[in-house]
């Protein structure tokens, strides 16, 4: 009887601790997405009305289209262009190692440091990205990429994919060490070319690692926030401005805690059916 709670003895700190730190705050935050509070004075109740204006607000609105076009634009690029590295790096190519190291780097730095890199190469004086167009006789594409409404927030998310991509690959290697060579000589044995053989054999067998990639990749899109708050703020006229950022921008600085509160709360319902799905993924593998 007494083998039973040793289990239990063993978690009770962890949950202890884990409901300190994660459980209760997200609690409170949904209590306090129904009061009005500067954070300074107590909690008023005023019930659905942040929710009333949320839906109300033109603001939230671009926020999410923007969430949303940050993730279109990840599931587009960062997955299909993982894979494809991915596939070229899994062959027996010379320097593949170094190739590996080269494209996953940028998953080491932290995403404000990325951030500063890029804002040094979408400087619309000295840039990079200018100074190149100019080089190659573009001279009339050059602009300032985070300072036009148009194009800021195609370059804060040409930051991240640059970061997300590496993540991918690392991912997509990892799922096609799991294939079996003998499959794939087998099937070149059977006289399938190149594109069969990722069209019928590895496709399907990667099927378990692309769902985990899509799910972290919307996760990822949704939580956005790094990037906006080193690059542009949110700005020029909130044009990139995102879900998670908004909030902080709301909580933090105009001191609007409940309303903050209740765009977390908003937040944290659409990433829950994402982590559902990663959550019943990585279940039904290890039952396989």
């Amino acid at each position: 009887m007494k083998r039973k709670f040793v289990p239990w003895m063993f978690l009770l700190l962890p949950l202890i601790l884990y409901t300190i730190w994660v459980i209760a705050p997200t609690i409170y935050t949904f209590y306090l997405s129904f009061t009005e509070w500067d954070g300074l004075t107590s909690p008023q109740f005023i019930g659905l009305e942040n929710y009333k204006y949320l839906f109300d607000d033109p603001t939230f609105y671009k926020s999410l289209i923007n969430n949303l076009k940050w993730l279109i634009i990840f599931l587009a690029f960062p997955v299909v262009v993982g894979l494809f590295l991915a596939m070229l790096l899994s062959q027996d190519i010379k320097w593949a190692r170094g190739f590996k190291a080269s494209i996953y780097s940028p998953m080491i730095l932290a995403p404000v440091v990325i951030g500063l890199i890029w804002s040094w190469i979408y400087q619309p004086q000295g840039g990079l990205l200018n100074n190149t167009l100019t080089y190659i006789g573009l001279k009339s594409l050059t602009r300032g990429w985070l300072s036009n409404p148009e194009t800021a927030l195609y370059a804060v998310i040409g930051a991240a994919v640059w970061r997300h991509t590496g993540y991918v690959m690392l991912l997509f290697l990892a799922g096609l060490t799991s294939i079996s060579p003998t499959v794939i000589e087998a099937s070149k044995i059977d006289g399938a070319s190149a594109w069969q053989r990722f069209r019928f054999i590895i496709l399907p067998l990667l099927k378990p690692t692309t769902v985990i990639v899509i799910v972290i990749t919307m996760i990822q899109s949704l939580r956005a926030f790094d990037f906006v708050s080193m690059m542009t703020r949110g700005g020029p006229f909130n044009s990139t401005n995102v879900l998670a950022f908004y909030m902080y921008s709301e909580a933090f600085r105009n001191y609007n805690m409940g309303y903050g509160a209740a765009i977390a709360v908003i937040l944290f319902l659409i990433m829950f059916v994402f982590i559902a799905l990663y959550l019943r993924q990585i279940r039904k593998g290890e039952l396989e």
